[in-house]
């Protein structure tokens, strides 16, 4: 079965444009280091009622929306393959200088075993 990093930011309203141009990057630099798929998704409908919305979770300003994002892996090994090469490419240094500051704190993160995928 495949490994997913996935994760969950707050962000601005104000700043969508310019993350959506460095996760467009980033998307390219962790393609061409071999993840399998690479996704960043903007909230739409996220107060759905008797639900715990995705904003409860980072704890959504009224200025700010969601970030839900996934990258797809053969294997948890190759993830870290993956992610080491990444970490290490010129172009996210780039990204860094244009990236929109967010609270990292109120940031969630975590790696997952695919455990149903059809």
């Amino acid at each position: 079965m495949t490994y997913v990093d996935g994760f969950v930011l707050p962000l601005k309203k104000k700043d969508v444009g310019a993350y959506k141009r460095v996760a467009s990057v980033a998307g390219k630099v962790w393609i061409e280091h071999g993840a399998l798929e690479y996704r960043e998704c903007l909230g739409d409908d996220l107060n759905i009622e008797g639900m715990a919305p995705f904003g409860q979770g980072v704890k959504l300003k009224r200025d700010e929306t969601v970030v839900f994002a996934w990258i797809t892996y053969r294997s948890r090994a190759q993830r870290d393959k993956v992610n080491a090469k990444v970490m290490a490419d010129q172009r996210l240094d780039k990204c860094a200088e244009i990236m929109p500051k967010f609270d990292m704190k109120r940031m969630m993160y975590g790696g997952f075993k695919v455990i149903v995928a059809r």
